[in-house]
């Protein structure tokens, strides 16, 4: 059975680095889009970014540009989100994940998800 597995999250300042890692096993996801999405209490999930199945087209929502990186490993079957410059309203759960159509991921609609790693921020 397919599945993403998160890993990495954790409590840290504003200011800090942290990076998230994407562990998928039961199939092989080298055709995938694969992203990351957050999801703050009492909020709608949010698009944070996605990296195309080649890595050549890479995707940010705004409020992370600059600060957070995102990338893949096809070898482990892994997508990373280096997170730096983390500040307060970064906090959320963060959940990968992968869809064969990057407009769909992008846009919030994928054929897999990860449970998801809490991210805390504190000021």
């Amino acid at each position: 059975q397919a599945q993403l597995v998160e890993s990495g999250g954790g409590l840290v300042q504003a200011g800090d680095s942290l990076r998230l890692s994407c562990a998928a096993s039961g199939r092989t996801f080298s055709t995938y889009t694969m992203g990351w999405f957050r999801q703050a209490p009492g909020k709608e999930r949010e698009f944070v970014a996605a990296i195309s199945s080649s890595g050549g087209n890479i995707y940010y929502a705004d409020s992370v540009k600059g600060r957070f990186t995102i990338s893949r490993d096809k070898v482990k079957n892994t997508v990373y989100l280096q997170m730096n410059s983390l500040k307060p309203e970064d906090t959320a759960v963060y959940c990968c994940a992968a869809s064969l159509y990057t407009r769909a991921l992008v846009g919030g609609t994928s054929n897999y998800w990860g449970q998801g790693t809490q991210v805390t921020v504190s000021s």
